[in-house]
């Protein structure tokens, strides 16, 4: 075993730990745990946890069932909401097969292999995501409306405000577990929330989005409340996003950056939004994988439905931040489609490889988009060759399933099984009587 390994099995006598959670994600992106004790730990570290992948989501077919899941020691974290004594930790997992080669079904492993393409070519790939959701008041009733737990709007600061005791302790929890949060303020919708997490490589980052997204609803079941990461819970309130910021680096250096250049963002900057604007529908299947994603991106306000790029344009769907001098380092592209309901170890993939394409290919950038493109007409879109983003999921899978740079960077397995997942889901949303559709009809039919 190495350093790390050693380290940890420490940690679990010195912080008396009694339970270790391996997480793992299915291809949806749905958290997976499997509690082990400490004196298990060593052989978990050498040979996995066998479990029967058949029963996890797109993970296997009845006959090819047998799989393992080995921890990955970088990854340890003490559970802070399980209390101090005796202590609680987690740990993610790669998972693989019996003889000891990768799952393709591993969204973690898609990812892995994504940024070992990128580090073949020199590159690693950081990202910074905003993540944004709504509380709700009390739990969940199906068919009934949720109530937000406050009727602020964006940065408000107000007395006795839950919002702000919720965050205070989530980002207490979060620092506690080594995930450093940079910013966080309500956001315009009311009980909406957003905290930004520090740019970190992608595969760390990945990793902590799914630790926030359960650190969130943990912190929101102790003060009573419930949270959502749904993109688009009301019609007439804002969706919730996951904008990400994304910067290549070629060692301490960052590839996005160029002194002079316009925006200062060089020309493997420029080719990488090329490509992720080129591949954009293809990839939207992955960045906004449910039915409901689509309500968010044809919502307006700042939610993108248009391919096109601008500087410090929030209508766009690529934003070029404005550059803060003397801070090369800091010279990034923000991707606004991205929602956190989405697999974030498939979406990071999906995001880079296509950004590779164009840095590959020598992708031309089209000229940028500095108007609101919301307020253009149809015809005016058209003359500057801004094409729209998949209108719903149905689309987006069409695209999807004749993609290349999708089937070659999920792999076989995970691209199949995901299409054919989303093509069920829209099958079932298709057949369903909507509110809209009795509150419309029922009155005057």
């Amino acid at each position: 075993m190495g350093k790390q390994e050693d380290f940890v099995l420490r940690a679990l006598e010195e912080r008396d730990v009694r339970f270790v959670r391996l997480w793992f994600t299915d291809v949806l992106g749905f958290l997976k745990s499997v509690a082990v004790a400490p004196a298990e730990l060593e052989g978990a570290f050498d040979e996995g946890i066998g479990f029967d992948g058949s029963a996890i989501e797109g993970f296997a077919r009845i006959y090819e069932a047998d799989m393992l899941a080995k921890p990955d020691p970088a990854t340890f974290q003490i559970l802070p909401w399980r209390g101090e004594e005796p202590s609680t930790a987690r740990m993610f997992c790669d998972i693989v097969m019996p003889d000891g080669s990768p799952s393709y079904a591993d969204p973690r492993h898609v990812l892995k292999r994504t940024l070992g393409r990128a580090a073949d070519q020199g590159f690693t790939f950081y990202t910074h995501p905003e993540i944004e959701f709504y509380l709700f008041q009390g739990v969940h009733r199906p068919g009934e409306e949720p109530e937000p737990v406050d009727r602020s709007g964006y940065f408000d600061h107000t007395a006795l405000s839950m919002g702000a005791d919720f965050r205070r302790e989530a980002i207490t929890m979060l620092e506690a577990m080594g995930i450093s949060v940079e910013f966080s303020h309500h956001e315009g919708g009311p009980g909406q929330q957003e905290i930004d997490l520090r740019y970190a490589d992608a595969l760390s980052t990945a990793d902590n989005v799914m630790t926030f997204r359960t650190v969130v609803r943990e912190v929101a079941l102790s003060q009573g409340i419930w949270a959502s990461f749904m993109p688009k819970p009301f019609t007439e309130d804002p969706g919730s996003g996951m904008h990400t910021h994304v910067s290549l680096f070629e060692g301490d250096r960052n590839a996005f950056f160029e002194a002079g250049a316009e925006y200062q963002l060089s020309r493997t900057g420029r080719r990488f939004i090329a490509g992720v604007l080129r591949h954009a529908s293809e990839i939207s299947c992955v960045t906004n994988q449910w039915v409901n994603s689509y309500k968010r991106l044809l919502g307006g306000g700042e939610a993108p439905a248009y391919i096109c790029w601008g500087h410090n344009n929030r209508s766009a769907m690529v934003r070029v931040p404005m550059y803060k001098p003397k801070k090369g380092n800091s010279t990034r592209v923000e991707l606004r489609t991205i929602d956190a309901a989405c697999n974030p170890y498939l979406a990071f993939a999906v995001i880079l490889a296509a950004g590779l394409k164009g840095i590959e290919e020598g992708y031309d950038l089209p000229p940028g988009a500095e108007d609101d493109v919301w307020s253009l007409t149809e015809r005016e879109r058209q003359a500057m060759g801004i094409e729209p983003l998949p209108k719903n999921l149905s689309e987006a899978i069409a695209i999807g399933e004749r993609s290349e740079l999708l089937a070659e960077t999920l792999g076989e397995h995970v691209f199949e099984f995901f299409l054919r997942n989303k093509r069920a889901e829209w099958g079932e949303y298709r057949t369903q009587v909507s509110a809209f559709e009795r509150d419309r009809m029922l009155p005057v039919l």
